[in-house]
């Protein structure tokens, strides 16, 4: 018998001798969504007598933290690929001074080991800023003069050396498809502080979508209200969002919902994907209105626009992520995560252009992100992430590139709960392995639940007669040393 029917599931009724199974659901989606648009066209629709219907089981609404929370929202800026850790963030002058010589045992192309190369140093000049003396690389200018607002992690593992499963790794927690993404969980342990606009917003590249599509942001197992929605920087953000009908066209979805929908619901009431999809159409209906004004970029100053580099043909379309990512985290949505097209820092080859070229388009708008959230007093309680799935090999693929690395990387987070000026863990002499303060994926999870005032042993999802966690079965410890 299929999973959620039970006996008194099969017995019929004259309604449902008349609809299909998907016609059913089809008629009460609609009407959910008309009962929620009706409340926002009038006085006359709202006023129709409507269905009483059970809370649903799973929700979005604000909830309590396990502890006081240092930040209250996320916004993950994603870099999908996987930025060189030796050009941007870690520095290694003897990898230079090797340069073209042959690594020694131990040193290997994880990826295929055949196509390891020789040592390849950087071509890019290391500095240090800020009163904290961070090294960076550059490329990094803007992000240079937040070195003091941001804590720098030079010692992260991933658990694969593949684009997918690493991304499943840093955004689920293990190298396997189909598990809800961090922005779920944190969505599912603390709802959303407006309930006219999700709680999970995916900011997508207009141009295309992220290697690995929406898992990048999938509810996996969990009901569907956990999801993120995909957004675009361009264009309208949101399609097929606009208002269409009459009041009395909603009136007639309440009539369709008040004959089908109060009987159904009572008698399947644990259908949790019918909840998730009745939740989602009320949302739609109220974002027709709130999503308006979250969502024109237009209401922007020009100082903001010109800040942010919006009108730049090169980093425009991130500028203008950013900028959609401030105004959905002021306006109460709790997590945002910022995606690029493709995998923008994959540099097989040409790794000195591909790095300048995907530095000169998201340097800018990222630093402009850091100082709008630090001036408007959201920096406080807003943690920023700025992340890839792992990093790049210290020594060349083919004549000039770098392939996948696993085995040291290193990210950086800002914000809310986090350390400024921060530099914590290294790697070795050659940006190859994490020697000090490693820490795992599992780890980075724990701490940013940590900072949202979650205790990542205590979130628990049960599915499959399984209690599920993002940390999962591995010991992840929360990395303590960049906390405020």
């Amino acid at each position: 018998m299929p999973f959620g029917l039970r006996p008194d599931h099969l017995r019929f009724t004259p309604i449902r001798r008349l609809l299909s199974r998907r016609d059913l659901f089809h008629r009460i989606s609609m009407g959910i969504g008309g009962m929620a648009l009706a409340e926002l066209m009038g006085p006359d629709v709202a006023a129709a007598s409507l269905p009483e219907r059970r809370p649903a089981q799973y929700d979005v609404l604000p909830k309590k933290p396990h502890f006081p929370a240092k930040a209250k929202r996320v916004i993950l800026l994603f870099q999908n690929g996987g930025p060189s850790q030796v050009d941007l963030f870690d520095p290694k002058p003897e990898l230079s001074k090797r340069e073209g010589q042959k690594p020694g045992a131990g040193y290997v192309n994880d990826v295929d080991a055949k196509k390891t190369g020789t040592w390849m140093g950087t071509p890019f000049r290391f500095a240090r800023h800020g009163q904290s003396g961070m090294e960076l690389s550059e490329l990094l200018p803007g992000l240079a003069r937040h070195a003091d607002d941001i804590a720098l992690i030079r010692s992260m593992v991933s658990d694969h050396s593949n684009h997918e499963q690493a991304i499943w790794n840093f955004n689920t927690g293990l190298i396997m498809p189909g598990r809800p993404s961090l922005g779920s969980w944190v969505a599912y342990g603390l709802g959303t502080e407006n309930q006219n606009l999700p709680a999970f917003v995916a900011i997508l590249n207009p141009t295309g979508l992220p290697v690995d599509g929406a898992r990048n942001y999938s509810n996996g197992w969990m009901p569907a209200v956990y999801q993120g929605l995909p957004m675009r920087a361009e264009g309208t953000p949101v399609l097929n969002l606009e208002p269409q009908g009459s009041a009395a066209a909603a009136k007639g979805r309440l009539d369709l919902l008040e004959t089908l929908n109060r009987e159904h619901l009572h008698r399947h009431s644990d259908q949790l994907d019918l909840e998730a999809r009745i939740a989602s159409f009320e949302l739609a209906a109220r974002m027709q209105l709130a999503a308006t004004d979250a969502l024109d970029l237009a209401r922007e100053s020009r100082q903001t626009h010109a800040m942010y580099e919006t009108g730049d043909p090169e980093s425009g379309i991130h500028g203008r992520q950013c900028l959609l990512a401030r105004r959905l985290i002021e306006r109460g949505v709790r997590f945002v995560q910022v995606l690029h097209n493709g995998q923008p820092w994959d540099t097989h080859t040409n790794n000195e252009k591909g790095n300048r070229e995907i530095c000169r388009k998201t340097d800018g708008p990222t630093a402009a992100l850091l100082a709008d959230l630090k001036q408007r007093g959201l920096l406080t309680d807003t943690l920023v992430i700025w992340a890839g799935e792992f990093g790049r090999t210290p020594m060349a693929e083919g004549k000039d590139g770098r392939d996948h690395h696993k085995f040291g990387f290193s990210l950086w987070l800002a914000g809310g709960g986090i350390k400024g000026g921060v530099t914590y863990g290294a790697t070795d002499d050659f940006g190859y392995h994490a020697v000090e303060n490693i820490v795992t994926v599992a780890d980075f999870h724990a701490t940013i639940l940590h900072v949202l005032g979650l205790d990542h042993e205590r979130l628990i999802f049960r599915h499959d007669t399984r209690d599920e966690k993002l940390t999962d079965v591995h010991k992840a410890k929360v990395v303590s040393s960049i906390l405020a």
